[in-house]
């Protein structure tokens, strides 16, 4: 059974396929063994980490949910599910912002500057684990191109809601 015959599709390549499968690899797996670590060592979820640890660099460790979901790659949606639970476990708080428009502040609490600074070695080291120390400099230097190449396309493609997980 050869390749389906749609008119226009600009088949991958064998070259370019084995390259997105290997990138394929990547996305599916780094990230599901960047959780399972992290919700074992530091009762976080890998989002979770990633929710405390931007706002943890911001200077009043605040930051409004809509500027929070575009730095940690999420919908408001998905953002607003675990920033709820977040708050429950007293690590943030929300509080409405002044003024028209629907805008809601997240701060970090003094309990989840704690905890995001309690994981931060064991997240460094998973992510050294896992992906830095197995790549050479030239891969280094190649996969932050890589990244800024896809996340400038993806941020031209036209919106659309990605799927929900936490």
């Amino acid at each position: 059974m050869g390749k389906p015959t749609h008119v226009g599709t600009r088949w991958l390549s064998q070259d370019e396929r084995t390259a997105w499968l290997a990138n394929s690899a990547i996305m599916i797996s780094l990230p599901a063994a960047l959780d399972a670590r992290m919700q074992r060592e530091s009762e976080l979820t890998f989002f979770e980490y990633m929710v405390l640890s931007v706002l943890s660099e911001e200077p009043d460790h605040t930051m409004q949910m809509s500027r929070l979901a575009a730095r940690t790659s999420a919908s408001l949606s998905r953002l607003s599910h675990v920033v709820g639970r977040l708050e429950k476990r007293g690590l943030l708080a929300r509080a409405r912002v002044p003024g028209p428009g629907r805008r809601t502040n997240t701060t970090l609490t003094q309990a989840g500057y704690e905890m995001v600074v309690a994981a931060a070695p064991g997240h460094v080291a998973a992510v050294r684990e896992y992906l830095i120390d197995q790549l050479e400099p030239a891969d280094l230097a190649a996969l932050s191109r890589i990244g800024a190449a896809v996340a400038a396309a993806i941020n031209r493609a036209p919106a659309s809601t990605p799927p929900e997980a936490s």
